[in-house]
């Protein structure tokens, strides 16, 4: 064996043994991450014009203050009185961020009429921030009505971004509450290219939730769409819309006060 094959041969053993160590670490990375949570969930059936709306709404958080959780899917499944399937849809979720909580809302027209709904999950796959947590702002939502009547309840509001990129496209979310803070069901919409400095109006007309009339409160939230972590992270990497951008209208200092002078030096 020459001395260059020598070489050669310790290269690729070392290389080995590097990717073992880096397929044991990101085994054991992946096996600290704890799982989506499920906060809380509701489901609701109204009758309609073609069917059964089937509503349901829930909340899922995040554990992990590093992780995006993607490509998380939601499987509803509904059963009449005799244990059939008459509905069973899955839902695509948008990715949810490190240390925070993902709201989600949808529905269906089943044929027959459901007597149970239930909600199962898929784990979800995990993606590391390219950020820190708290470069990921929420969207600000502001001039929220909402107005319930006939059995439905119409929420209009507006959403903006913090960040200086558009935003290409929103989901905002509603969860309908009672008094006492009870998740009775939601409704969500899209809106599109919001800008810096700008809103987007929302309207919502929810008719998919039974005894609208029980709805208290509305808790609006807006998140990126899709269920990757990719356009949270390039609106973060564009950074965001700074908090003061007037310019100041007093005189400089004629000098800087934050520096003293050193009245006497005893070094040698």
């Amino acid at each position: 064996m020459t001395y260059s094959t020598r070489i050669v041969s310790v290269l690729a053993v070392l290389a080995a043994l590097v990717l073992a160590g880096c397929s044991d670490d990101d085994k054991q990375a992946a096996a600290t991450l704890k799982p989506l949570a499920v906060k809380e969930q509701a489901s609701s059936i109204v009758k309609g014009d073609d069917g059964y709306v089937v509503n349901w709404a829930g909340v899922l958080a995040n554990r992990n203050p590093w992780h995006f959780g993607e490509h998380t899917v939601a499987t509803v499944v509904a059963k009449d009185a005799s244990g059939k399937e008459v509905v069973r849809l899955d839902q695509p979720l948008d990715a949810v961020p490190p240390a925070d909580s993902l709201s989600f809302s949808g529905h269906v027209v089943a044929a027959e009429k459901p007597a149970t709904v239930s909600i199962q999950y898929r784990p979800a796959q995990w993606r590391q921030a390219g950020r820190i947590v708290s470069s990921f702002l929420p969207f600000p939502i502001s001039d929220v009505l909402t107005d319930s009547k006939e059995g439905s309840y119409l929420i209009t509001g507006y959403v903006g971004t913090p960040y200086r990129r558009p935003a290409e496209s929103l989901a905002v979310t509603a969860l309908l509450r009672d008094k006492a803070g009870k998740l009775l069901g939601g409704g969500s919409t899209f809106v599109e290219d919001v800008r810096a400095g700008e809103k987007r109006r929302f309207i919502m007309q929810i008719k998919s939730v039974a005894d609208t009339g029980k709805v208290a409160t509305a808790e609006v939230t807006a998140r990126t769409w899709g269920s990757s972590s990719r356009p949270y992270e390039e609106l973060a990497k564009g950074g965001v819309i700074p908090l003061h951008t007037v310019k100041p209208t007093t005189a400089p200092f004629a000098k800087d006060r934050g520096r003293s002078t050193l009245l006497s030096d005893s070094r040698p």
